[in-house]
């Protein structure tokens, strides 16, 4: 069988420059039996154009190596298409990697080489659905309101900053949020259509929410549906409530968080406020969100939990 296999790194992602490593990585790749040829990203969009040509070229893996924007970047280019995606985790959250327990790669440690490698070359393939949100693709999360205004605050962020991991963005967060108030929303999930006050619309794939949350903790990757909450709320005292029921594990069970599952999504909001696909800012409301259930062929390591999938492993 063709393993040939193209990592695309970008550069500027995470904390440190992962360059060399990532060429140790593709020599061990190379002696299990999958060449691997190392690309770099300089600007936006290269990583889609990247993994477009990869199918084109009948690549048998895409690795990427970086953090959940450049994810997003090659699911753009490989949704509905049978070369599979691989994840080689250097970058700062690492959010999606750290939901299929995928090693990261360290740079001060040799044996990370051989743990990253054999993830790969062991793991098995999952079809998994992709959210879509103003004709652009998700493996993630879409979010509109607080979160993606503070992402629009904090990306892209220098390097330096990357190295202090989250402190930044929660800084950043209490700024955002002494100023951010809930705004009049019309909302259809499904059918059903609900107006209110809200601070945050959430559209989930995965369980796992930025590094400390587990906001669906029953989410499939495979199920059809993506996991859908709206905080509701008008301000500072909201924002407080939901963020010690997110770390009580309560929001379920709050009557200001309304939680469906659903395959379709529209929001409508007065006035319009930013989105975030994959924690990457993407334009703001209105927004229309729907899902393509198994248009992503994943590499998942062989640690990942069972439960995320309810399908079973494609065989190659």
């Amino acid at each position: 069988m063709n393993h040939a296999t193209l990592l695309i790194y970008n550069p500027t992602a995470g904390p440190w420059d992962m360059t060399r490593a990532l060429k140790r990585l593709a020599t061990y790749l190379g002696q299990r039996g999958w060449p691997t040829e190392i690309v770099e990203t300089h600007q936006a969009g290269d990583a889609t154009r990247y993994a477009r040509q990869a199918v084109a070229d009948g690549v048998h893996a895409v690795l990427v190596a970086g953090g959940d924007g450049t994810i997003n970047e090659v699911v753009n280019g490989l949704a509905g298409s049978p070369v599979t995606l691989g994840l080689v985790p250097v970058g700062t959250g690492n959010i999606l990697a750290h939901q299929l327990q995928m090693p990261v790669l360290n740079l001060g440690a040799a044996f990370y080489i051989k743990d990253v490698g054999d993830a790969l070359v062991q793991g098995r393939v999952q079809r998994v659905d992709l959210g879509i949100a103003n004709a652009r693709y998700f493996a993630c999360w879409a979010g509109l309101g607080l979160d993606a205004e503070i992402t629009v605050q904090m990306e892209p962020r220098p390097r330096f900053a990357k190295r202090l991991h989250a402190l930044p963005y929660i800084l950043a967060a209490f700024v955002v949020a002494a100023e951010f108030r809930g705004v009049r929303s019309s909302i259809v999930i499904g059918e059903h259509t609900f107006r209110t006050r809200a601070l945050m619309v959430l559209a989930s794939n995965i369980r796992l929410y930025a590094s400390f949350f587990n906001v669906a903790p029953r989410a499939c990757m495979d199920d059809g549906l993506l996991d859908i909450f709206v905080f509701k709320g008008l301000g500072v005292s909201y924002i407080l409530r939901h963020l010690m029921s997110f770390f009580g594990g309560r929001h379920l069970r709050d009557p200001k968080v309304l939680y469906a599952l659903a395959r379709t999504l529209r929001v409508e909001t007065s006035p319009d406020v930013a989105l975030h696909l994959d924690g990457d800012p993407f334009g703001t409301t209105p927004t229309a969100i729907s899902l393509e259930p198994g248009f992503l062929r994943l590499l998942v390591p062989p640690q990942a939990p069972d439960s995320l999938f309810r399908n079973p492993p494609e065989h190659e």
